[in-house]
């Protein structure tokens, strides 16, 4: 419901999502599609965040080693709808840096721009993009309201329950969430500004064996043309170019000075990239730059501090929780600040863990839920569970669960996520098709 006081203009809505990247975007249509009415919020024209702004262009590790399915749900219905639009490329398996195998989607960062559209008008979900965060007005421990500046001028927002997308966590930073020690005491991880590079003869670039891309890879790093020692790159569907993953900017995407700075120094190391990638691998000779990410993907910054703090040690054994409302396989990997390597931690090959509804509630609010990169994890277990199939997953728990606390409400006990029955939300994500285990 829009009501005008004075010159102000305040929206009504069960569910706000502040952050529209794939986990958003999920956590928005899941709660619309359960019949809350919800506004999604985002700073661009368009969603996706990462997956289109950042252009990471591959889904990665829907799979075990062994190929059990972990991550299902919304995430599969991007992907249909991706393939719809001849925007994605068959599920594969693709050899890392570190020599350890990876089941992937590739697609078109573009079309999914499309495909998530679709999904959110289809859901009823009203986006309110060009908006960004302004600050955030609780009333003891409940959010109860945001102001965001829009084309417009500031508009209002009422939310029974808050789901905060934002990636750093902006919305509960302002409303006063606490947070885990960034880095867990180890430096952030890096981000990275992906460039589009092409014509590629893949037929010869698919050809070099891993001891020849990492030879030349390591040629790269040493003589200063890559900022990190890899080659990785996905393949842009029905087009002989490539997304090529492979810049390292060490900063706090939170410091706005620093953000503005890596995006520069970003765009350097992908232009001397390029150049290396034209003058010395094979297949590559007649590629050229095409394009830079909107913006570089940021791999970590703030981690709420949760109902509970998912560990490594959990990931590993691997812990079977109660709450569990999403499982995943990737593995713990941690691109370190500084120099060429990563620090990786593989699964066995029937090794999948989940993560608990717990760690999606900010411990010192009552109505609000955290998703994305920005969940109650460690440092360790967030090198894991940051990649986008699981945020998908993510977000679309907490979608359900948002709309679960907002019909609530709405009876007279408000929102308290924490009162979410768990039994249902897991049956009604199993319905959607979810994996929990």
């Amino acid at each position: 419901m829009n009501k005008d006081i004075g010159t102000s203009r305040v929206v009504e809505a069960d569910v706000v999502v502040c952050g529209g990247g794939v986990a958003g975007t999920m956590a928005a249509v899941a709660a619309a599609r359960q019949g809350a009415s919800v506004v999604l919020v985002e700073r661009y024209g368009f969603l996706g965040g990462n997956a289109t702004a950042g252009a990471v262009a591959q889904f990665n590790s829907w799979q075990t080693g062994n190929g059990r399915k972990v991550v299902a749900g919304l995430a599969d219905e991007v992907v249909e709808r991706l393939r719809r639009y001849g925007g994605a490329r068959e599920h594969d398996r693709f050899v890392m840096s570190t020599g350890h195998h990876m089941d992937r989607v590739e697609y078109e960062p573009e079309v999914l721009k499309l495909v998530l559209d679709d999904m959110v008008a289809e859901a009823g979900v009203q986006p309110l993009l060009h908006a960004s965060l302004l600050d955030v007005q609780c009333e003891g421990r409940r959010v109860a309201g945001l102001r965001v500046l829009t084309k417009g001028g500031v508009l209002a927002l009422r939310p029974a329950v808050l789901v905060d997308a934002s990636g750093d966590m902006d919305a509960l930073e302002q409303a006063g969430a606490r947070f885990l020690e960034l880095g867990g005491g180890e430096a952030l991880q890096p981000a990275t500004m992906m460039f589009r590079f092409g014509p590629i003869d893949f037929e010869r670039f698919g050809a070099l064996s891993k001891a020849e891309l990492a030879e030349l890879a390591a040629r790269g790093y040493a003589q200063g043309g890559l900022a990190r020692a890899a080659l990785h790159s996905s393949r842009v569907p029905h087009s002989d170019d490539a997304w090529f993953n492979i810049s390292r900017l060490a900063i706090d995407a939170t410091d706005p000075m620093a953000l503005g700075g890596a995006e520069i120094e970003g765009r350097r190391q992908a232009w001397k990239a390029a150049a290396f990638i034209a003058a010395s691998v094979p297949g590559c000779g007649n590629g050229r730059l095409r394009a830079f990410g909107t913006q570089v993907g940021v791999r970590e910054t703030r981690r709420v501090e949760g109902d509970h703090v998912l560990t490594a040690a959990e990931l590993l054994e691997p812990v079977q929780f109660a709450d569990a409302i999403a499982a995943g396989a990737y593995p713990i990997d941690i691109h370190p600040a500084q120099g060429g390597s990563l620090h990786y931690v593989p699964m066995d090959d029937d090794h999948a863990y989940q993560i608990p509804y717990r760690s999606l509630i900010p411990g010192a609010l009552d109505n609000a839920l955290g998703v994305g990169r920005g969940i109650s994890a460690s440092h360790e277990a967030l090198a894991a569970i940051r990649v986008m199939t699981i945020s998908m997953a993510v977000g679309h728990a907490a979608g359900i669960a948002a709309a679960m606390a907002a019909k609530a409400a709405g009876e007279g006990m408000g929102a308290q996520v924490r009162a979410v029955p768990v039994p249902a939300l897991r049956e009604a994500l199993l319905r959607g098709g979810a994996v929990l285990a």
